[in-house]
């Protein structure tokens, strides 16, 4: 068994435990959030990081009425820019908490009059001194190269973050049936998957709209990371708008076509795409099947469960090492 199999089965298991912890921690930075009233949301990450940071930005807006911008590390520790971050909620987002840009980026949101967050895994690392709020990941340790456990445990913290500040009994109670629809999600059968993108040689593309396009991001970078294949992730919409040029007969599209508006459209984009002869495999088909929905807010969670044993079997069909990346290390320090 792979470090990314045993680290992906360990993940209902930590959901459970980590919904039990820290429930005062919730409701201390809720109450922190109505007493500071922010206007917008800044959030800092990268890598897979980022891309929870991307379903934070679809749940900001939708529960909250929140805008949410992806601060660039850069814009700080490269080209210093003086950024207007107050008042508004500063998050930050890593496994390690290590890397100097993302310090470096909390520090100043902080400095500039932000409310800091940061969402991290190891509780002494350098970005959670920086941070008024720590929310901890309780991922376990993380020994894959490729992040698991740490993405679906942050983004079940941004849940419940969501489901604090906004007082949303309802989210808050569907959250605690999270762990369950997780173990189901484990016991989806995505193997077909598999034999299907074996033979993928030129890329392809996975798509999805709304919360769920944080999958697809999450999914594209799976698939690069461990397979070394030419993913992008790309909005159901956004595809009109010149990347659909792309398509044909030999580059597959993964579609996450969830139970919203969003996923929708894009099961209405799978069904026209397969119809021209572009291979299709559908997430929530026979094919890629997933669990009863539970939330629109939440499904994309579960889903990205399902995905993640898909990415690992294909590793180890096209005869490559999941835990071990071309190239890549577990913590990535940059500036």
């Amino acid at each position: 068994m792979t470090l990314m199999q045993s680290e992906v089965r360990e993940i209902p298991g930590l959901a459970a435990a980590a919904l039990r912890e820290d429930v005062d921690l919730y409701e201390a930075l809720a109450a922190a959030l109505r007493a500071k009233a922010p206007g917008f949301v800044a959030t800092i990450a990268r890598g897979s990081s980022d891309h929870a940071a991307s379903y934070a930005s679809s749940l900001f807006a939708l529960a909250a009425g929140r805008v949410t911008a992806s601060i660039a590390p850069s814009l700080i520790t490269r080209y210093h820019a003086d950024l207007a971050l107050a008042p508004s909620l500063a998050l930050a987002i890593s496994q390690s908490g290590a890397s100097p840009d993302l310090v470096q980026g909390l520090r100043a949101a902080r400095q500039a009059g932000a409310l800091s967050v940061a969402i991290v895994n190891v509780a002494g690392s350098p970005l959670a001194a920086e941070a008024e709020f720590v929310l901890p990941q309780r991922a376990g340790p993380e020994l894959a190269v490729a992040a698991t456990k740490s993405v679906v445990l942050t983004m079940i913290a941004i849940a419940r973050l969501v489901a604090a500040w906004m007082r949303e009994e309802g989210l808050a109670q569907t959250i605690a049936h999270l762990p369950e629809r997780l173990g189901q999600a484990l016991d989806c059968d995505w193997s077909g998957g598999v034999g299907r993108l074996m033979s993928c040689d030129t890329g392809l593309y996975v798509v999805a709209r709304g919360p769920a396009l944080a999958i697809a991001q999450e999914a594209a970078l799976k698939l690069k990371e461990t397979s070394h294949l030419h993913a992008e992730a790309v909005s159901a919409a956004e595809i009109r708008h010149g990347p659909r040029a792309v398509l044909d007969r030999r580059f597959p599209v993964l579609a996450f076509g969830l139970a919203d508006a969003g996923g929708d459209d894009t099961r209405a984009l799978a069904a026209e795409l397969a119809a021209e002869g572009v291979p299709v495999l559908l997430a929530g088909s026979p094919e890629l099947p997933l669990p009863t929905p539970l939330h629109p807010l939440l499904d994309p969670i579960v889903a990205l469960l399902a995905f993640y044993p898909l990415a690992e079997a294909l590793a180890r069909a096209r005869g490559l090492d999941p835990d071990r990346p071309r190239g890549l290390a577990k913590v990535t320090r940059t500036l």
